[in-house]
């Protein structure tokens, strides 16, 4: 069993625990969410920490998505629970990178491509994405090969 996975069921231990209503439920959501990646397909196995982690991701995605379309219709109480939830997910998840430090990194992919126009976003997007390796969300790396291509 991959560490992260039983940091998980570890922790969702403790949080049953101290009756800790939010984490229980939410790290109980996300193991299903491993659970069922793990039985998906033609035969069952293990994930591993980084098959872990993008489940993870995909969660705290989920969350966030789904805070933002409460709040857009002003279901401000379930927001404030796709929210909390998202921050319980997010502890799990390797630090986010902070603009400048994207910034940097997608120029440095830029000037080692040659990228010269949108033509090459695909082979920027690529590599960026590798070194970003979940540290921050596509959309965030997009937006900035764009910012920079353009």
């Amino acid at each position: 069993m991959s560490d992260l996975k039983q940091k998980l069921r570890d922790d969702l231990t403790t949080a049953m625990k101290a009756r800790d209503e939010l984490t229980t439920a939410t790290l109980r959501m996300v193991l299903a969410a491993v659970t069922a990646e793990e039985v998906s397909g033609k035969e069952a196995r293990e994930l591993s920490d980084d098959e872990v982690q993008a489940v993870l991701r995909r969660e705290a995605k989920k969350r966030r998505e789904a805070a933002e379309a409460f709040a857009g219709a002003g279901r401000t109480e379930q927001a404030e629970r796709e929210k909390a939830e998202g921050d319980v997910v997010a502890a799990y998840l390797p630090q986010q990178l902070s603009d400048a430090d994207l910034t940097a990194l997608v120029a440095e992919v830029v000037a080692a491509t040659g990228a010269s126009g949108m033509g090459d976003m695909g082979k920027v997007m690529g590599q960026a994405n590798a070194k970003v390796a979940g540290r921050a969300e596509g959309g965030r790396v997009a937006a900035e090969v764009r910012r920079q291509l353009a």
